[in-house]
């Protein structure tokens, strides 16, 4: 860890006027020390030659001044400094999150060979960064005086007695050469405490949220020992933190202390000697303590720092990393409509880092605008990762994707994801509303809309039932409603979202018969019915089991990510017409 990351600077401009005043007042402060330095000198001076109260009444009303205007300049220093900290911290969440939303679902679970779990995510953005506090209200400001004072100070006793600033001059390094040296040995004990927290904080997360399964099965003890077992090489790691830090300080004051003292033994034989005055005695006494303190309290001060910035070196380790960006095809942007444009999928092969063999290998597939296609396979043919290549939650490997002629990869993110309704084999739910989580894509849709698509998805008849209906509060992740509830909520947000393109991932995986046998009636009615959701729209559903062609179109099967058999039923067309072969 460096112990001055312009990094932080970099990627937070909006703190820099706050360290501008933190240092603005850093260095006013370095100016007070040496004023009431000389002005206390000549006081006690003053005092001991027999100095009247009232010739001594103008220098201690002045020294007063000067240690109210010190504190102020302490407190509005710390004060700037936590601004810039608030500062840095809020940016740093704000790019950390719009960064891995940008990187997507695959940079999550593929990144590292442990993925960056949501749970060391999470714990980074909050606990992690809260850490910056320490970094910019105490360490930063004592890093400035750290380079001011000790020169300042060293320059000014020169000036009064040459021999006491020699002697100050040759021991000052002591203290920023036992400083490194510690914090060589700190450093891997701070990197592996943090290391542990985040490895806690996404444990915890992942029992939290998989307590029920875990409970079920009798397993909520053996992860509880698990957490404990975590917990409890944490707090080691942290008493070892701890232990270094009280010793590294032990070690800088011992340096300061014995510094001081050789001062102090020259100082007071000379002026026993008489070859030194009293008031300069003092001024050398007074300031000398004030050359080493702003070194000693940049050692202690690393220590209570160190945990931010080993959390901002995560975060910029995950800003650093690149977003896919595939080099776009020869053909120009130009904006493109699934209601209009075919999509067209030439040789696409997907692998996964790690894997042996590709999620899919040579997939050609022409998608014409208002298919209905139903993609059939055994777990792990590759159906889900076809519908990531579409929702561009992944890139091919090789091949291409083009949308009426362009290719898919010089299209804005936002727009191509605009145009899409997707339902997950997991739905997300956020704690809202049951109405807030299906407008989640058209925060604007009128409660009539809201209904219509619930009454599509067969979920109108259970909201209904709930107490307060459609403002129900579903609690976090959903946990309120059953699987299928879930589910059904989520495909009426897909419903109501005006997406011209319609990815379903097992929909009817946790519903009952009656209303699996309804959402496929309404899945399998034809473009040209009178249905208003589904009229228009492309629809591509996957599932497990071979099952009729949704909409009279075609069942595709994979097979180890390759198309195995095609079944058209579209009258007049033929397979290989609809799947764009050669």
């Amino acid at each position: 860890m460096k112990p001055l990351d312009p990094r932080l600077l970099r990627y937070s401009a909006a703190a820099r006027s706050y360290l501008a005043v933190t240092i603005g007042l850093g260095l006013a402060a370095t100016g007070l020390i040496l004023v009431q330095a000389g002005l206390l000198a000549r006081v006690l001076a003053g005092a001991a030659t027999g100095t009247g109260v009232a010739a001594l009444a103008a220098p201690l009303g002045a020294l007063l001044a000067v240690l109210l205007a010190r504190a102020a300049a302490s407190y509005g220093g710390e004060t700037a400094a936590l601004w810039a900290a608030a500062a840095v911290k809020s940016q740093l969440r704000c790019r950390l999150a719009d960064h891995a939303l940008r990187l997507g679902p695959s940079w999550l679970a593929l990144s590292k060979p442990e993925g960056h779990r949501s749970g060391e995510v999470t714990t980074l953005a909050t606990k992690g960064l809260d850490g910056l506090d320490a970094y910019f209200a105490r360490y930063l400001p004592q890093v400035v005086l750290a380079c001011v004072v000790p020169f300042a100070v060293l320059i000014r006793v020169g000036l009064a007695d040459w021999i006491s600033g020699l002697v100050i001059g040759l021991t000052l390094p002591l203290i920023p050469v036992f400083a490194v040296l510690v914090g060589l040995h700190t450093k891997a004990t701070t990197q592996r405490q943090w290391r542990l927290l985040a490895r806690l904080g996404g444990h915890f997360l992942d029992v939290v949220e998989g307590l029920p399964t875990l409970k079920l099965f009798g397993r909520g003890k053996p992860q509880a020992d698990v957490i404990r077992a975590v917990t409890d090489e944490h707090r080691a790691t942290t008493m070892s933190c701890l232990r270094v830090a009280f010793l590294s300080g032990f070690v800088l004051e011992l340096a300061a202390a014995l510094a001081t003292a050789l001062v102090a033994v020259e100082v007071g034989l000379r002026l026993l000697a008489g070859h030194l005055s009293y008031q300069t005695a003092l001024l050398v006494l007074l300031l000398t303590p004030e050359a080493y303190l702003p070194l000693r309290a940049v050692g202690a001060q690393f220590h209570a720092s160190t945990e931010g910035a080993a959390a901002a070196q995560d975060v910029f380790e995950i800003l650093d990393t690149p977003v896919p960006t595939p080099t776009p095809g020869p053909r120009a942007h130009r904006p493109v409509d699934v209601r209009k444009d075919a999509i067209r999928l030439s040789g696409v092969t997907l692998a996964y880092p790690g894997r042996d063999h590709p999620a899919l290998a040579g997939v050609s597939l022409t998608i014409r605008p208002g298919d209905h296609i139903t993609l059939a396979g055994r777990s792990g043919a590759g159906k889900s990762s076809l519908l990531a290549l579409l929702l561009r939650f992944a890139e091919p490997t090789s091949g291409n994707i083009e949308v009426g002629g362009v290719d898919l990869a010089s299209v804005p993110l936002d727009q191509w994801r605009s145009q899409i309704g997707w339902v997950p084999q997991h739905p997300h739910l956020f704690a809202a509303s049951v109405a807030d989580n299906i407008a989640l894509g058209q925060p604007a849709a009128s409660r009539s809309a809201i209904a219509r698509a619930a009454r599509a998805a067969g979920a109108a008849e259970f909201i209904e039932d709930l107490p307060q209906g459609y403002a129900t509060p579903v609690g976090e992740r959903g946990l309120r409603l059953s699987s299928g509830q879930r589910q059904q909520i989520a495909l009426a947000r897909a419903f109501l979202r005006d997406a011209p393109l319609l990815l379903l991932d097992e929909p009817t995986a946790h519903l009952d018969a009656a209303s699996a046998a309804r959402l496929r009636a309404a899945i399998s009615a034809p473009p040209a019915s009178p249905s208003p959701l589904l009229a228009d729209r492309t629809v591509i559903q996957v599932t497990h089991a071979p099952s009729p062609a949704c909409g009279g179109g075609r069942v595709l099967t994979l097979d180890q990510g390759r198309l195995a058999q095609v079944t058209a039923n579209l009258p007049g067309r033929s397979a290989p017409a609809l799947l764009g072969a050669s």
